[in-house]
Order: structure tokens, then sequence, then C-alpha cells
């Protein structure tokens, strides 16, 4: 090959590489599944938008890629959960602080509202999407960074954030009108790990986890004999599993309960750090919350 066609071929790549970068979109990157499918809503179209994780990752495990720094780097807006939410990511988005445009949710929700935690950094349990209010204030945040990146677009972004706020209200309506059909009593929430406390505290259940609120905590054996008598004392009909999580802990729980001769049943999967598959209705955020009360309630009737 002679080197007027090399020349020629790395001009040709280099203009490739130029025209994909300058096409206008902002680049946006997002941590989780539930932000991702958020930054579209409000972004759709107008924005070039990556997410890092999939379907079932769990966030607090998680660990970047040499693609996923790359994608970082190149975005000019990042935004993830906060609270320490994503542990093993923080050490490279505080080195990013400065250099662009980081924007962690968690962290610009009023402190007063957050439910204190002894096992994250930030004292703060990072699991606040599961109210579905304070999702309504990160979309909001989502489109005022939005349109401050890109001010031509900015009637765009509030038109959607209009439209989607209107959606999370009529989700809101829908799951307390399902949760009125189970009596108070039996409104107790035992699942893989605490990732419900927010869902607890907004929505009238009493809330416990097997493992603690990181899944980087173990439950040993005392926490699973303790959490067994607590079953059995309040006559709980069924316990959950969550999709991000392994199920053998809660599988271990419900022998040991049933080995003190009182059956508890399994009562579904429930998605907690992490949507759904692409392209179902749990692969939405709304879908994913409908998904979970249906599942809770029935299971628990």
């Amino acid at each position: 090959m002679n080197k007027v066609l090399i020349i020629g071929l790395f001009i040709l790549t280099l203009s490739c590489k130029n025209a994909e970068k300058n096409d206008g979109k902002l680049k946006v990157v997002t941590t989780t599944t539930m932000l991702t499918d958020l930054v579209s809503e409000i972004g759709g179209d107008h924005i070039s938008l990556q997410g890092l994780m999939g379907a079932g990752v769990d966030p607090h495990l998680y660990k970047a890629s040499e693609g996923d720094v790359s994608k970082l780097y190149e975005a000019d807006i990042i935004f993830y959960g906060g609270l320490h939410l994503e542990g093993k990511l923080v050490e490279i988005f505080e080195k990013m602080e400065g250099e662009k445009t980081t924007v962690s949710l968690g962290d610009m929700l009023p402190k007063e509202d957050l439910i204190s935690s002894e096992y994250f950094a930030s004292n703060f349990d990072p699991h606040v999407w599961f109210n579905v209010q304070y999702f309504k204030q990160f979309a909001q945040i989502v489109t005022d960074e939005l349109s401050k990146a890109d001010p031509e677009n900015d009637q765009i972004y509030s038109e959607n954030n209009l439209k989607y706020q209107q959606k999370l209200d009529s989700l809101e309506s829908e799951i307390k009108s399902i949760i009125e059909t189970l009596p108070k009593e039996k409104r107790i929430l035992v699942t893989a790990h605490d990732a419900f406390s927010y869902f607890g505290k907004a929505y009238g259940f009493k809330v416990v986890g097997l493992q603690g609120i990181s899944t980087a905590t173990e439950a040993g054996v005392k926490d699973v004999q303790n959490l067994s008598e607590f079953i059995i004392k309040n006559n709980i009909k069924a316990i959950f599993v969550e999709s991000s999580v392994p199920k053998r802990t809660i599988e271990a729980l419900q022998q040991a309960v049933r080995a003190k001769n009182f059956n508890v049943e399994i009562g579904g999967s429930l998605y907690s750090d992490a949507l759904g598959n692409p392209g179902t209705e749990e692969g939405t955020y709304i879908g994913m919350f409908r998904h979970n009360v249906n599942t809770i309630v029935n299971a628990l009737k």
C-alpha cells in the first residue's frame, strides 16, 4: 500500500471520527439502568446516551472496565446515583470533578429526606428511587442539567420532563390503589437485602432485608435464624428474591423457616438495584415499579 493511500485512509478515518464527535448531540453516560431509562425519557433522540450497567447488574459491586472508563472520559455529562451506591466507581468520579459535568443525583436531594445508614460512606441509604417523589426530583435535575449544557433543545427537554412527571404521578396513584387492597397487618416485606426502606416509608410497609443495605455485606447464620423467627412470629406468608442478588440466601431462609414447621413461600423476584431486560415492561422504571408492587401484594394477600 503506497504512502498516498495510507495518508488518505488516515484522513478519512479522522474525518469519520470528527463527524461522529460533532453530530451536535450531547454525549451522556449513566451508571444504573434506572438512570439510563430516566435520562432517555428526558433526552430522547437529542442526546447520545450510553448506560454502563445492564439488566440484573449489582451497582454495589460493579467495577469499571477499560471501555467504561473511556466512555466516562469522552462524555459531556455523567449522571450517577451517588450516596455511595456505585461504591467501586466513586474514586473515578472524584477524579473527574472539575474536568467535566458529573451529577450525583442522590446527593442533590435534601439530606433531611434521606434515611440514615451505617453501611455506606455517605451515611445514607442510596436506594432513593423507590420513592416515586424522589425520582420525580431526579427527572427535574436531569432536565435542568441537559438544558444548561444544550440550551438549543431546552424546550424539548422541558416538554419531555412534563410528560414524564405526569406518567410518574399516574404510576404513584396506581400503586397506592393496589397497595390499598392489602390489609395493613400484612404489609411486611422480607427481601434479600435492605433496598426497600424508601418504598416502605413512602407506601406503608415494614421492610426487613436479610443482608444489609449493601450487597457487599454477607448474611450470617445468626441473621438467618433471627429472621426466620421473625417470619413465624408475624405469620408472614411470602418472602422475596431480587433480580440482582443471588437467591441462595433467601432459599436458605426459607429452609430455616420450614425446619421450624412453618411454611413460607418465595413470593417472586423483585427488581431492586437494576431494571429488567431492555424491550420488556420491567425494563423501564415505571414497568419495574408496577411489577414489584403487583408481585408483593399478590404474594402477601
